[in-house]
């Protein structure tokens, strides 16, 4: 993608380096359009990903690099969707969250809903995060 804002109406794909793009066909990342960046489902990848908090952790850097890359910072974000198999769990590991909530978002709490599920697409997943972001700087 070009990492440029989209006239309205047009659609862009923010790409970042340092999150792996989808097989092609599938889905995107992050697209951008009317001034809006839509971020998919992230899951995390590599390292310790044996809980919440190692999760959390990677997936909230995948966020923060493709908002980046659509030309917005965390603070953009408008809203969040937290999915977690194990809401008990989530519940539990929420005081070690914050730090983590607070190094990419400082005191800024968009919107947020917290959905329990069943399984996520990656079986070793124990949450997802989708979010969108209003980028319209005018």
């Amino acid at each position: 993608m070009a990492n440029n804002p989209t006239p309205e109406g047009r659609t862009a794909r923010a790409a970042s380096p340092q999150v792996a793009e989808p097989h092609p066909g599938t889905w995107s990342n992050c697209l951008v359009t009317g001034g809006i960046a839509y971020v998919a489902g992230m899951t995390a990848s590599g390292g310790d990903l044996s809980d919440e908090y190692t999760q959390s952790k990677s997936i909230f850097g995948k966020i923060k690099h493709l908002i980046e890359a659509a030309r917005g910072t965390m603070t953009d974000i408008v809203t969040v969707t937290i999915f977690v198999t194990d809401i008990v769990a989530y519940r539990a590991a929420r005081k070690e969250l914050g730090p983590i909530w607070r190094a990419r978002m400082g005191v800024h709490f968009p919107a947020m809903a917290l959905v329990g599920t069943t399984a996520l697409v990656e079986p070793e997943a124990l949450i997802e995060i989708q979010a969108v972001a209003y980028l319209d700087h005018a």
